[in-house]
């Protein structure tokens, strides 16, 4: 109950007030913000008058009573379902989490990943950050994000479309869905996966609320991945909020002239990993074993040949017929071997015989231009 009644005085990420906890405990801090006496330290008097303001109009009971009625439970530090990764914040540990849904939050962070990035991203963020979540949720792993608009919605989207599991975390109350335009998908995340927040039902949203929220989702998660993020974007805090607590921090690469990639491409500059698919974000954040497959182009049927056979179809001019003898030595080798092989690849439908010439045929030219091409 103290809890409760501190989140509606003390802000999501304040260093002071989560001394308090750390040195005096909920009870004694929510006693003394309460009911006054001497004030606490490390703080000038005009704050402490202003949380001693807020502490007022705190009515623990009601928010409770609120949070049940909206399906919301109050989940504390210490406690079975509390993620015990967000004690890597330190003092600035949530005093506790709101959250709305059936799933254990503790289990799903377990194995979880955060993707974030730009509201206002591009048809290719929204893709990528929809595949991204898709293909994870395919995998077997928690995706994370903010719930606002762009790349944050695409994410939870691609989730959701796959069947998978998704967590939003909020910067308000998660009875007050924001944005409002997302209301709808924010009670489809409650109904299949879950919402978290650190304020109180009914609170509402400021910059620095979102700004501190970012820090929850960096240490809910094993890392960060930043699909689209100009050089001032939330999306970089944070990225960075996880590098300090040691997670993993992935970006996906964009146009290098776009100014909507361009902290991602800076990011990628120093620590931050490269990352194109599901794949790739699992082999960094995942067990022993699961790695990405290899990369590599199409296998073509030139590809498969002996290497003595590959250099005499080589040795064959692209246009025109050539003879035994100009073959073999363009391949280097004896006419005996060059005929026997040109027999070979005739077999294989990639020369024919004009008279005493040997001409390549449509198949043998069309992987060479294919391959041209592609490169």
């Amino acid at each position: 109950m103290a809890r409760v009644a501190l989140a509606r005085i003390i802000e999501p990420g304040d260093e002071v007030g989560g001394r308090w906890l750390r040195e005096f405990g909920p009870v004694e801090v929510a006693r003394r913000l309460v009911e006054g006496g001497r004030p606490l330290p490390g703080v000038t008097g005009k704050r402490w008058a202003g949380l001693r303001g807020r502490a007022g109009r705190v009515r623990p009971e009601q928010d409770l009573a609120q949070a049940r009625a909206a399906g919301v439970r109050y989940v504390c530090p210490g406690e079975p379902e509390w993620p015990a990764q967000l004690d890597d914040l330190g003092d600035a540990r949530p005093t506790g989490l709101w959250v709305r849904g059936s799933p254990s939050l503790r289990m799903w962070a377990l194995r979880s990943v955060a993707l974030v990035g730009a509201r206002a991203c591009t048809e290719y963020g929204a893709h990528m950050a929809a595949c991204l979540g898709a293909g994870l949720a395919e995998r077997g792993w928690v995706v994370v994000s903010g719930g606002a608009y762009g790349v944050d919605g695409a994410a939870h989207r691609g989730a959701l479309g796959a069947g998978g599991a998704t967590v939003a975390v909020l910067a308000c109350g998660v009875d007050r869905p924001y944005p409002s335009g997302h209301a709808t998908l924010i009670t489809r995340i409650a109904e299949q996966g879950l919402v978290v927040g650190e304020l109180p039902p009914g609170d509402h949203p400021t910059q620095s609320r979102f700004l501190l929220r970012n820090r929850v989702i960096a240490a809910l998660t094993r890392g960060t991945v930043v699909v689209e993020a100009a050089y001032r974007s939330g999306a970089l805090v944070t990225a960075r909020a996880a590098q300090r607590l040691g997670r993993f921090t992935m970006g996906v690469p964009g146009p290098a002239t776009s100014g909507l990639s361009a902290g991602v491409h800076e990011l990628l500059r120093g620590d931050a990993v490269l990352v194109s698919d599901a794949a790739d974000v699992v082999e960094l954040v995942g067990d022993i074993g699961e790695l990405a497959p290899d990369r590599r182009g199409p296998v073509l049927p030139r590809d498969l040949l002996d290497p003595g056979a590959g250099r005499v179809l080589a040795a064959l001019p692209a246009r025109g017929r050539a003879g035994a003898e100009e073959i073999a030595r363009g391949a280097a080798t004896t006419p005996d071997d060059a005929v026997g092989r040109l027999y070979e690849l005739r077999a294989l439908g990639f020369v024919e015989r004009h008279g005493d010439g040997w001409k390549l045929t449509r198949q043998a030219m069309i992987p060479v231009h294919e391959d041209r091409r592609g490169c």
